[in-house]
């Protein structure tokens, strides 16, 4: 369940920030200071000190960025398992303090975490996201280079956040430590079908602009957009009805497209008009593109 905001205002220059394992009970105590920062006091799915602490001594990774006074800015959680037969980790938790955010620190703790779990043999990584916040998808899939696997409703349940007023639909990503990407070279910036992702149809926008119904039939296509807000947390605090009606329209198409074996293979931003885009194509063999569309 990692941070929903990793954007913000710089607090301290990147050279002058340590990022290290938790040790002591004042660095255990800030972490989870930080969580109710976060996602709010009455989040009840706090990750306690003695689990930060135990989980460390079995591969698992528990760190934080300091800045010259020690004060923590910033937190990264996650434990290491087994998933058919090879180590995986599952990152469970990225925060940075508000006043941190935009100065590299959540790249820097993923970062530090790839490193922590690749001497160990640990070659690739799962953490969840909210499909709806921009910013979250742009630094998970344009730039760390994870690939979305799957499309979960309802993944966490009641927390008590603030923040999963919406509930808690989540993308799970996986990030391949060892360097490749989520695509080979389809990525933003150097796709074979770059300009070809400008006509192909956005499947969850309605006849007046907004998300489309659920009447709506979804296009199919080899190439399919499927568009959110450039910002859910305006149009959530504007009106929680038309944020639920993007949640839904996401939701549907999301679960339909990759139901039918279609991949995210790049996500775009465009901030002056206020909406973002998963591009998403097709299997190769092409059978779901000539499938009709629920």
């Amino acid at each position: 369940m990692e941070s929903q905001s990793l954007v913000g205002t710089v607090a301290a220059p990147e050279d002058r920030i340590e990022v290290r394992p938790l040790r002591t009970h004042q660095d255990f105590a800030a972490c989870v200071e930080l969580q109710r920062i976060t996602w709010g006091a009455e989040y009840n799915e706090v990750v306690p000190p003695i689990i930060l602490k135990i989980t460390q001594k079995v591969g698992g990774v528990a760190a934080g960025a300091f800045d010259e006074t020690g004060r923590m800015l910033g937190c990264v959680y996650g434990i290491t398992g087994v998933e058919n037969g090879r180590l995986v980790h599952w990152s469970h938790m990225l925060a940075v303090l508000p006043e941190a955010r935009n100065s590299g620190i959540g790249r820097r703790l993923k970062e530090y975490q790839r490193d922590r779990l690749l001497p160990l043999g640990v070659e690739l990584m799962y953490w969840t996201f909210d499909p709806l916040v921009a910013r979250n998808a742009h630094f998970n899939l344009v730039r760390l280079g994870a690939e979305v696997t799957e499309y979960v409703v309802d993944m966490y349940g009641r927390t008590g956040s603030v923040l999963h007023v919406l509930g808690t639909d989540r993308f799970v990503a996986a990030w391949r430590l060892n360097g490749g990407s989520r695509s080979g070279d389809v990525v933003s910036g150097a796709s074979p079908v770059e300009g070809a992702d400008l006509a192909a149809p956005i499947a969850n926008r309605g006849p007046d602009g907004g998300p489309a119904p659920e009447s709506q039939p979804l296009p199919s296509a080899p190439l399919v957009r499927i568009e959110i807000p450039e910002d859910i947390e305006a149009v959530r605090d504007s009106s929680l009805e038309e944020a639920k009606r993007w949640q839904k329209s996401v939701q549907r198409a999301f679960l339909w497209y990759l139901g039918a074996g279609y991949k995210v293979i790049d996500f775009r931003r465009a901030r002056e008009a206020g909406r973002c885009h998963y591009l998403l194509a097709a299997p190769a063999n092409g059978a779901s593109a000539n499938e009709a569309a629920r």
